[in-house]
C-alpha cells in the first residue's frame, strides 16, 4: 500500500495529529529546476516562507523506496547538490520505477500530490504546473503531450497554489483541460489567469477572488463537497520581481522557435527552453521564478491557516 512506503517527519505528523495546518512542497524544483546554490536558498526560504505564514513545511521527495514527507537539512542538501542526472524525476507514471529502483527521486506536482494527499496534507505549493504542451493537440504531427499534473488535479483532492501554467505551455489549451476535469481555476487579485515570469498570461482567468481569504472559501467549499478533484489557486509573482508582460511572451516565443530550429524535443526541450530563456532575458526569468516559488509558499501558508481555522470553527451557515 502507497501508506506503508511514507516516511512522515515528526514535525509534519505532530502537525497533522494536532490539526496545525501543513504545506506540501514540491522538490524537483531542487534537483532539476535550479542550479546550486540557487536551488537550496530557494528550498530553505520556501520552508521558512511557510512558517512565517504560520504553517508547517513538508517538502516531499523519494529515498531508498520510501517517499518522505518533510526532509531535513541533510536531505535538502543532498538532493540540492546531488550529480547531474543521479536524482530520478517522479511523477504517477514512474513513482513506482523511482521507488524501485533506489536512491534519490524528486517530486514532480503529480507525485507531490499523491504522497501530500496520503498523509493528509490538503495545501501544496509550487512554482508552476505543467499542462498541454505547444503543439501536443495540434499542427501536421500532434504529440498529444499532456503533463500527468492535470489528470492529478482531476483525480485528487487538493488545492494547488502556483504562479500559473508554466509559461511554455499552450495556456488557452491547458485552462480547457482543467475545466474538462472539473478543476476550479482561481486567480487571487487580478482578473487575469498569472503568467509565470510576468504578472498576467493576458488570458482572463475562470474564476478570480479579491484575496486570499476569499480564495480560502472557495477551496472550502469544494473540497466540502466531496467532488473527488483539487483546485488550483493562482497568485501572480511579485511585481518588483516580475519581467515585463512583453518581454516575457517575447523571450518564451524566441525559445520556442530556437528549440524546433535545434531539433530539441521530449523531455530535454523543458530543462532547455528554461536555459535559453534565461540566456533572452538576461537572468530576470531565474529571479522571477526564485520570487514566485517562495512567494507561492507564503501564499499556500496562509491559505493553509485558513482552511484550517474554518475547520475548528466549523462550517459557516447562510
Amino acid at each position: 500500500m502507497l501508506t506503508d512506503r511514507l516516511d512522515v517527519s515528526p514535525e509534519v505528523s505532530a502537525a497533522i495529529a494536532n490539526g496545525r495546518p501543513v504545506v506540501a512542497l514540491e522538490s524537483t524544483l531542487i534537483s532539476h529546476g535550479l542550479p546550486y546554490p540557487q536551488n537550496l536558498e530557494v528550498a530553505r526560504a520556501s520552508e521558512a516562507a511557510v512558517r512565517a505564514a504560520g504553517a508547517v513545511p513538508a517538502t516531499v521527495a523519494i529515498h531508498d523506496g520510501r517517499l518522505l514527507v518533510g526532509l531535513d537539512e541533510a536531505s535538502l542538501l543532498a538532493l540540492a547538490t546531488a550529480h547531474a542526472g543521479s536524482v530520478r524525476k517522479a511523477a504517477r507514471p514512474t513513482l513506482a520505477a523511482a521507488i524501485a529502483s533506489g536512491g534519490w527521486a524528486a517530486t514532480t506536482v503529480s507525485a507531490t500530490m499523491i504522497a501530500a494527499h496520503a498523509a493528509g496534507i490538503t495545501v501544496f505549493a509550487t512554482g508552476g504546473i505543467g499542462g498541454v504542451h505547444r503543439g501536443a493537440l495540434g499542427g501536421p504531427r500532434p504529440t498529444f503531450d499532456i503533463s500527468s499534473d492535470l489528470e492529478e488535479l482531476g483525480r485528487t483532492p487538493m488545492v494547488v497554489v502556483c504562479a500559473g501554467p508554466k509559461a511554455t505551455l499552450d495556456v488557452p489549451a491547458t485552462l480547457e483541460y482543467l475545466e474538462t476535469r472539473g478543476v476550479p481555476v482561481v486567480a487571487v487579485g487580478q482578473q487575469d489567469l498569472p503568467g509565470f515570469y510576468a504578472r498576467s498570461s493576458g488570458i482572463r482567468a475562470p474564476m478570480s477572488a479579491v484575496d486570499l481569504a476569499a480564495a480560502a472559501d472557495l477551496v472550502a467549499a469544494h473540497l466540502g463537497l466531496g467532488l473527488g478533484g483539487g483546485v488550483l489557486v493562482c497568485v501572480p509573482v511579485p511585481e518588483s520581481d516580475a519581467l515585463p508582460d512583453d518581454i516575457a511572451r517575447d523571450a518564451v516565443d524566441r525559445a520556442l522557435a530556437d528549440a524546433a530550429s535545434a531539433a530539441v524535443s521530449g523531455p530535454a526541450l523543458t530543462p532547455w527552453l528554461l536555459a535559453r530563456i534565461a540566456v533572452l532575458t538576461d537572468g530576470g526569468s531565474i529571479r522571477a521564478n526564485m520570487a514566485l516559488i517562495v512567494n507561492d509558499a507564503r501564499a499556500a501558508g496562509e491559505l493553509a491557516v485558513s482552511l484550517t481555522a474554518r475547520v475548528v470553527a466549523g462550517p459557516s451557515r447562510p
